[in-house]
């Protein structure tokens, strides 16, 4: 099983953590859907990351389906069982990807031109992103997740891309109890072989 993508991607990396929280045996392929789209298109023509190949040679992509695909290796869902603590978890997976996304998005606004920048937009997706922290504290404030969990991972690798691409955005001074978190939990021999700024 063959993972590929670049882990200053959050949702590779989301899954290269979880994956090897739960023992799955695989192998990470650090291709850039950019600097090496000939190499990403002959595994993917739709350049989509992260992208798993199966034993089998099936041709998986999207972080989320990769994963629930993955529960069936591991014999288990992701989640908690119990139906309160599951909702609690897949909140926290929610608010966790929607960092992500907000993420992306100023990191590509950024890059346009100047004069191509859309004010209103950018108010919009940053406003989202200072909403979600917020919301992702509360919810650890409230019950903390599992730090190899796949709501602590998610949360842990969102904050970590937070801070790689929008420091501006993802101050840990505002967002103490998050950063705190998500420092111990980068600690851990879990995560350690696949960090955020290897690129």
């Amino acid at each position: 099983m063959k993972l590929i993508g670049m882990l200053d991607s959050p949702f590779v990396r989301r899954v290269a953590i979880l994956l090897a929280a739960r023992g799955i045996d695989f192998t990470h392929e650090s291709v850039s859907v950019f600097r090496h789209m000939d190499r990403f298109g002959a595994v993917n023509p739709l350049y989509k990351a992260p992208t798993l190949v199966a034993d089998d040679e099936t041709v998986l992509m999207d972080s989320s389906l990769i994963l629930h695909w993955a529960e069936g290796i591991a014999g288990q869902s992701f989640l908690p069982a119990e139906m309160a603590a599951r909702t609690r978890a897949a909140r926290l997976v929610a608010l966790g990807l929607v960092a992500m996304e907000k993420a992306v998005q100023i990191e590509y606004e950024r890059k346009r031109p100047e004069a191509e920048r859309n004010a209103a937009w950018q108010a919009r997706i940053t406003g989202q992103l200072a909403t979600a922290w917020e919301l992702i504290e509360a919810e650890l404030d409230a019950e903390p997740a599992k730090p190899l969990s796949l709501e602590g991972i998610t949360a842990v690798v969102a904050w970590g891309f937070g801070r790689f691409v929008t420091p501006d955005h993802a101050p840990p001074e505002r967002f103490g109890r998050l950063a705190a978190y998500a420092a111990q939990a980068e600690a851990l021999p879990e995560y350690r072989p696949f960090p955020v700024d290897a690129v």
